[in-house]
Formats: structure tokens, sequence, C-alpha cells
């Protein structure tokens, strides 16, 4: 089979788990524990390597974007292009990398050392349906807590510029908030989120879909965590081009 109907396949795959968990959401059981649990898993979890990711993204913005400012005399736009920068790109895209990392790679090894022990039949066998028990939870915590950490990440971010801005740079504290403010707008903060929940559907349906597809023991459960964290990894980066492009033409932004 060659690559491209391997791909094309596996995409068809992944969709369909996605929609057979939101179809069989709302059915009871429902399981409101599990997401809970998932919740604290992914989102408090995750929550230091958001912190320490957006904080040094927003100082190393400053960083490097003060001395061009500069040079046209527009040095106290730095907290426009900070705050710019993060809320429209870097902050939904680092912090879906950043999961997808960790995340996706947890999601992954945990349902495919679950089909490997037989668990997933017995849970079938049981008459428990492993998509409503499994794969559902985790999406909504996914969809629930990635956005909540993309706006911590964009908030810490404009932080860490403000440090950068004020304690080497010289800049006015009410100088650098002014052009934050300035320069962020609804059409930004609304962009973030549907990227945030774009990358969100796309590390949960991906990692369950690996993972429910592990083959081979033990040294499938490694393959299946590889490929969950490389596939999502890539999918965000692609999403994200095409999010972007589509937001332009929604919102009527300048696209050449």
């Amino acid at each position: 089979m060659n690559f491209a109907l391997r791909a094309l396949l596996e995409v068809q795959e992944t969709t369909l788990l996605a929609v057979r968990a939101a179809g069989r959401l709302f059915r009871r059981p429902s399981y409101v524990p599990e997401m809970i649990s998932q919740m604290d898993v992914i989102g408090v979890g995750s929550l230091t390597i958001i912190l320490l990711t957006g904080f040094f993204t927003g100082g190393v913005l400053a960083l490097q974007t003060y001395p061009t400012l500069k040079y046209y005399g527009a040095q106290d736009q730095t907290g426009r292009l900070v705050a710019t920068a993060l809320v429209r790109e870097l902050g939904p895209v680092l912090s879906g990398l950043m999961v997808a990392g960790r995340v996706a790679s947890a999601i992954a090894a945990e349902l495919g050392s679950m089909v490997v022990s037989q668990q997933i039949d017995a849970m079938r066998a049981l008459g428990t349906d492993p998509v409503r028990k499994l794969v559902a939870p985790r999406l909504v915590a996914l969809l629930i807590t990635l956005p909540l950490l993309t706006l911590i990440a964009d908030a810490i971010g404009i932080g860490g510029g403000w440090v950068v801005s004020t304690q080497f740079f010289d800049i006015g504290s009410g100088s650098f908030m002014a052009a934050v403010w300035d320069g962020l707008t609804t059409d930004d903060i609304i962009g973030g989120f549907v990227k945030t929940a774009a990358f969100a559907l796309i590390i949960g349906t991906v990692a369950c879909h690996k993972g429910l597809n592990t083959e081979g023991g033990t040294v499938g459960v490694g393959r299946s965590t590889t490929s969950a964290v490389v596939a999502t990894s890539i999918l965000i980066i692609v999403a994200d081009y095409f999010i972007t492009r589509g937001l332009q033409l929604i919102f009527g932004l300048p696209a050449g």
C-alpha cells in the first residue's frame, strides 16, 4: 500500500473515531468522573511546561524584536508585537505542540497497553463501549483544557515580554501595556480559540486512534506512542496554516 493511500485511510479512520466519540458522548453512562480526572491529568499536569514555554517565548520575542523596532523608531510598539505574535500564532501553536508531546504520548501508551493486555476486549465482552469510556472523556478534557492553557500561555508570555522590555530596554510599564491593549483585537482572541479547539481534536483523536490500533505487544506500544507524537505535531503545524488562511478570509484581514 503506497504512502498516500495509507495516509488517506488513517485520516478516514481518525475522523470516524472522532464522529463516533461525539455521537456517543451524550448517551448514558456519561463517565463524568473520568472527564474530570482527564482534565486534571491534561490541564494541571501540563501547567508547568505551559508557564515556562509562555514566559520565555514572550521574553525572546521582546529580545529579538526590540533592536529592529528601535532601528525604525518604533520601539514603543514592542508590547503590541509581542502580544499579537503570541495571541495569533505562537501561543496556540506552542501550547498545542507542548501538550501533544506530553499528552498524546501518554494517551497512546495507556490505550496501547490496554489493547495488548486485552483489557479493551474485556470491556467489550462486559458490554462497555471503549469509545464512550476512553475516547470521549479525553476529547472533552482536551477541548476544555487546551484553550485555557493557551490563554495562560498568552498572558504569561506577555508578562515575559513586559519583564524583558522594562528591565533591559527601559520601556515604561504603562507604555508597554498600552501597546499590548492597542494591538489586541477580538478577532485575534477568537482566532486563537479556534486554533486551540482544532489542535485539541487533532491531539485527542490521533492519540486515541494510534493507541487503540496498537499491534505487536509491548514493542507495538512504543511504536504507537512515537507515531502519535510525530503525527499530532505535523498535523498541528499543517492545520495551523490552513486555519490561519481561513481566518484571514473570514475576518477580512490582509492576506497578500
